[in-house]
């Protein structure tokens, strides 16, 4: 779902019956509150009370962007992380034999 709402492409996970009778505005709005209420951690997901307020226009926009900053540097972070374990994967298979000296 991140990945759909990064790239605009929403309209994949809507249900075909709506026969696209809905406010995309809507929809995104939708979905990014559920991105802010679905966060791994459960103090960075916001209270109900806050969740009432964003559906009702307050709030959303301003915990959106602090939302995608941090999205963006987890991102970035797995990235690393992920080309850092490759890394070490290759050279963990691509080592030459190491010739051991004969016996004393």
């Amino acid at each position: 779902v991140k990945k759909l709402e990064r790239e605009k492409r929403l309209d994949v996970i809507l249900d075909r019956n709506l026969n696209r009778n809905y406010d995309i505005q809507e929809v995104e709005m939708m979905i990014q509150v559920a991105l802010l209420c679905t966060q791994p951690s459960p103090g960075d997901r916001p209270a109900m009370s806050e969740v009432v307020r964003m559906l009702e226009g307050e709030g959303l926009a301003e915990r959106w962007e602090e939302w995608q900053h941090v999205e963006v540097s987890r991102r970035q972070e797995a990235e690393r992380l992920q080309r850092r374990f490759d890394c070490r994967e290759d050279s963990l298979y691509h080592h030459d034999a190491i010739e051991l000296s004969g016996g004393r």
